[in-house]
């Protein structure tokens, strides 16, 4: 795990991965904001135990198979999008009779979904739950610095402290502005100055003409 930036923000989630095999239940929930890495760590989770993975919009009884040959399994999105009850509610009946591992994604927790499926829904909620909060101030500066690094942009600390402190506080607006940032520097032939930065950040903040 050693490419994800680790912070009081997201310390939970990193902990429930490093702790597996030794969970005190077979399966759990990340939960966090679009962007904040729960599918980052959700991989890192099934190199280390072998899972399959899928996205909750495509679980059917081919999950179950699955399931079965990798004894791990990762269900992404439970969130986003409907996705057949009745099979994840079988998923997480097997990890108990067969001691298999799921490990599922969500950007709200389970209390928050509209899970038609009574048994299901109180399962889900007593999983146990990591979440992901948005990033704090350290996290973010090292965020931007490494977004800016994987454009090969230079930018001085002041710059990625102007932004720490005047952007949302999200993984999502952090790639959002250093885009425009790179953009923008682009255009202008300069440097991501503080100038850049502040304009970059009007644009982003931008509500989109959809007209």
């Amino acid at each position: 795990m050693e490419d994800y930036l680790l912070s009081r923000s997201n310390a939970a989630a990193v902990e429930l991965v490093d702790r597996w095999p030794n969970w005190v239940h077979p399966a759990a929930v990340v939960v966090g904001p679009p962007g904040a890495g729960k599918t980052h760590l959700a991989h890192v989770w099934a190199a280390r135990s072998g899972a399959g993975s899928i996205p909750a919009a495509d679980l059917s009884d081919d999950a179950i198979a699955l399931l079965s040959r990798h004894g791990a399994l990762v269900v992404e999105d439970i969130d986003r999008t409907p996705f057949d009850h009745r099979v994840l509610f079988h998923l997480l009946n097997l990890t108990r009779e067969k001691g298999f591992t799921v490990l599922v994604t969500s950007r709200q927790a389970p209390g928050e979904l509209d899970i038609a499926l009574p048994d299901l829904r109180s399962r889900l909620r007593a999983l146990p739950l990591a979440t992901i909060e948005a990033p704090d101030e350290p996290l973010l500066k090292a965020v931007l610095v490494k977004l800016f690094a994987d454009r090969q942009l230079d930018v001085e600390p002041h710059v990625i402290g102007y932004l720490a402190l005047h952007m949302d506080r999200s993984m999502q607006a952090a790639n959002e502005v250093v885009a425009e940032a790179d953009r923008l520097a682009l255009a202008k032939q300069r440097r991501v100055s503080r100038a850049v930065a502040a304009e970059a950040l009007a644009n982003a903040a931008r509500p989109v003409d959809l007209t």
